[in-house]
This record gives C-alpha cells, structure tokens and sequence, in this order.
C-alpha cells in the first residue's frame, strides 16, 4: 500500500464519517459510526477513534502506511493549534485538543480545519477547482459555508475565521438569520430559507403552487425544499419563481466575492447547488451587474466533484496539502 494514503475524518453533531483516501483523491474505504456528542469529551473522541478503527479493519494494510490523519469538524476552532473551542453542535468539546489527541491515539499526524475549508482544498487538489490559483468554495444546504484556497493553501486570515461567505449580508432588512445578523445570504438562499419563502409564497397563491401543496402531502407548512425542486422539473409556476429569486439572490452575492476576491473560479457543492445547478447560466448573466469587475461574467461557476464525501475527502486533504 503506498505511502500517501490518508485517512479524512469528518465529525458532525450525529455522527462520525471517516475514509480511506488515496494520493490521487480516490477514496478506497468508508465507515460511519455515531457520534456522541452530549456526554463528556472523552465520550465524544470515541466516536472518532472508533471510526479510524474501522477503517483501519477494512484496509488491514493501511496500519503503519498512513501518512496522517485530517479531520472535518464542527467550528469555531483553531485550525493552526487544532483544538476545538465551543461548537454549538458538539457540546462535548470545549478547547478540546482534537489533534492533539488523535495524534496520541494513533502515533501519526493529525491535522483539522473546518469542513467547506477542507472542502473547498479537496477540490483544488483533485477537484473542480485542479489546475486554479484563486478559488472560492462554497457548499449550500441547509446551511451555507464557504472555504478560500489561494494557490493551493486555505487562507484563515488573522483569527483562523476567515471565509464566512455564508454570513455576508446581502439585506439587512432581511430575515434574521441563525448568526443573529439580518440578510444574511444563508437567511435567504439555504435550503430551509428556500422553504420558508415558498411557504410563504403559498399563502397567497392560489392555484400556482398546486403541485407543491400535492408533494408536501397536502400542507403548505410541510413544504421542503426538495418539493421545490421536483415541482420546478414538472414545471410548476411558483417553483420556478421561488427558484429564479434564488439565482438572483446568488448572483448578488457573489458579485460582493468577486469583488472581494477576484477568485479564476467559482466553486459550489451541496444539495442546494446540485438544485440550482440548471439556473447557473442564469446567475453568471446576472453576475456582472452586481459586481465592478469587467471580467465577472468569465469566472467559471461549476459544481464540486465530491458531493457527499466532500467532508471524507476535505479532510484527508488537509494532509496532503502539508506533505
């Protein structure tokens, strides 16, 4: 087995993914245990030592061939010391030294970061975003996170708090979003906002949202943003509306990127992005209107190869980034 295969780690408030990954990007094994994430903190590392464990009995030639151990998990946290400060969805973990403690688990490296940064890292090494210098990653769900990989290292500015693309506010007389602040572009495009505005909309819609009513089983309330979506393939009126305001809703935002940034490329993964994936050149029309940049509207805007396992692949990135 050679040399440089890693293992990603990617920790969430339920559960613990971890994978085996090759120096091409090729993930050769996967596990996924639960995560305890209300007990103490020795309690909650279990679920992180148990998911290395098991890889390492999938791939029994993988112990003492893995060059390092990257891991996902949930901020605010130091990504140069690698503790773990106070997530809201880890409980367990209060200036926990997760690297730390996975490098006395395991005898190996360790390194951890936040998940759209690594995301965002896996591409530029393997990904969507191979062969660019200046990237914005974002993944847009039911949340939105986003990750800037400059010639091909994270860039965390001066706290390590860098890159919170999803808390650019774009209205502040918009809806509140969860990090308290108005208008946030995660208020406004993240697949619970996406629902919540077809909701509303179906209070006075009459008969356009018809078909959304039907998949939701009957009630407006129950409506989610993948009824959205299946009633916007079908061709339903309100769904393309809702939609279409998204696009537009993105596009403003990432003129204020591009304006920031000047990334060469644009880079988006989630479920919302796969949604959205068909009204792309509908944003990049948009682009130019809501950015100075006289090239906005040439920035490639692609969808992220890594999908589900971006987390898996992040995080074993983030070893191969430092190799």
């Amino acid at each position: 087995m050679p040399e440089t295969m890693t293992i990603g780690v990617d920790i969430g408030g339920t559960k613990v993914a971890a994978g085996l990954v090759d120096a091409a990007g090729v993930i050769t094994a996967k596990t996924r245990v639960p995560m305890i994430s209300t007990g103490d903190a020795a309690t909650g590392f279990s679920g992180v030592r148990e998911a290395v464990e098991a890889v390492f009995a999938a791939e029994p030639g993988a112990r003492g061939a893995v060059a390092g151990i990257g891991i996902c998990s949930p901020g605010p946290l130091d990504p140069s010391s690698g503790v773990v400060l106070n997530p809201p969805n880890v409980p367990c973990w209060r200036n926990f030294p997760l690297a730390d403690e996975t490098r006395r688990a395991f005898g190996i490296p360790a390194r951890v970061d936040n998940d759209a940064n690594a995301a965002g890292l896996a591409e530029v090494l393997w990904g969507a975003a191979r062969g660019y210098r200046y990237v914005f990653y974002a993944t847009l769900g039911t949340g939105i996170g986003s990750g800037i990989v400059l010639d091909g290292q994270i860039y965390h500015g001066h706290t390590g708090s860098a890159a919170e693309g999803g808390h650019i506010v774009i209205d502040y007389h918009g809806p509140v979003c969860g990090c308290g602040k108005h208008g946030c572009i995660e208020a406004l495009c993240s697949g619970t906002a996406i629902a919540r505005r077809a909701q509303e909309k179906l209070a006075t819609a009459g008969t356009a949202g018809r078909r959304l009513i039907e998949l939701a089983g009957g009630a407006a309330a129950a409506v989610k943003t993948e009824h959205v979506g299946e009633a916007w393939r079908e061709g339903d009126p309100l769904a393309g509306e809702i939609l279409r305001e998204t696009a537009h809703l993105l596009a403003i935002w990432l003129g204020n990127v591009v304006d920031i940034l000047d990334p060469d490329v644009l880079v988006v993964g989630g479920g919302v992005a796969q949604l959205m994936s068909g009204l792309f050149p509908d944003i990049l029309a948009d682009l130019p209107q809501w950015s100075i940049n006289p090239r906005a509207g040439e920035i490639p805007l692609v969808m992220a190869c890594y999908g589900a396992d971006a987390g898996i692949a992040g995080a074993a990135a983030l070893m191969n980034a430092v190799r």
